[in-house]
């Protein structure tokens, strides 16, 4: 039986990526400058946005809602094929709750076909990670039962670890106080952030200087990494950090990497120069 698999555009794809995958997505929104947009992963359009951070521009974001499910889902299974979905965590998002309300009013009129939703806990091109692993499985023949039990039992080892550059968007979101941004911003102060065991971005360690927060994470590379073959780096308009990133995971063992952008609807969270590296590790 043949079944579709659905993310949601916090996976940070590119367009070419949704096709190579042969997977389509739910949008969630942007709103800035009085504008609101679905989320984007073109490289010149995402820049941009980052531009727009870099001069004051303030943004919010919105999930994807139960309606932006079904008209995913209801085609596929008009057509007989069965729906595994892979959903941007609920620790950061209601997009999950959504697909699972979206799913429940659909099986009841699908009652013949399958529906699986999976919280991912995952984010960004972590959640893209996972993607990624999960179409493999696919494409080399696994059910969608079996690959949805893979799924659960394998997305807390996609590991997220993060450095944030502009310490004023973790301001506005709550996550640190004025006084901590501004001492911060003054020493030099980097964070080091990764996802949890609950999909929640959690304060890990601080560090002094950019340099030495890269070496964190290639520190927890080494430390945990159970699949140094396939990794992915993601950079809030840091090109140039990102691929300085992707050499010194090379001089750990690191194979295929991948490199793309913080999409904007996290990155109006996370600002300009975030980075992060996300691969298959043994424990979060």
């Amino acid at each position: 039986m043949s079944y579709q698999i659905l993310t949601d555009s916090c996976c940070d794809f590119t367009d070419q990526q949704y096709k190579e995958n042969n997977v389509s997505c739910a949008s969630l929104t942007v709103t800035y400058d009085g504008v609101s947009r679905t989320n984007f992963a073109d490289p010149t359009a995402v820049k941009a946005f980052y531009d727009q951070l870099r001069t004051g521009t303030m943004a919010t974001t919105a999930a994807a809602n139960p309606d932006d499910w079904a008209q995913l889902m209801q085609p596929i299974l008009e057509r007989g094929e069965d729906v595994l979905v892979l959903a941007f965590s609920s620790g950061l998002s209601t997009t999950y709750q959504s697909a699972v309300i979206a799913a429940k009013e659909l099986r009841e009129e699908y009652p013949q076909r399958t529906i699986h939703v999976i919280d991912t806990l995952c984010a960004a091109l972590g959640q893209g990670l996972l993607v990624h692993f999960a179409c493999r499985k696919r494409d080399a023949g696994m059910g969608i039962d079996e690959l949805a039990a893979w799924v659960e039992e394998n997305k807390l080892h996609i590991c997220h670890w993060v450095t944030v550059d502009d310490l004023s968007h973790l301001k506005r979101g709550g996550r640190i106080s004025a006084t901590t941004a501004i001492v911060g911003t003054m020493l030099n102060i980097k964070p080091i952030i990764h996802v949890d065991n609950d999909g929640h971005l959690i304060n890990s360690a601080k560090v002094r200087g950019r340099k030495a927060a890269m070496e964190y994470l290639v520190k927890k590379f080494d430390e945990t990494a159970q699949d140094k073959q396939t990794v992915f780096i993601a950079h809030g308009d840091c090109p140039e950090d990102a691929a300085a990133l992707e050499a010194m995971l090379k001089e750990h063992g690191a194979k295929d990497v991948t490199t793309g952008y913080v999409g904007p609807v996290i990155g109006a969270h996370t600002g300009p120069g975030v980075l992060v590296v996300f691969f298959l590790g043994s424990h979060r």
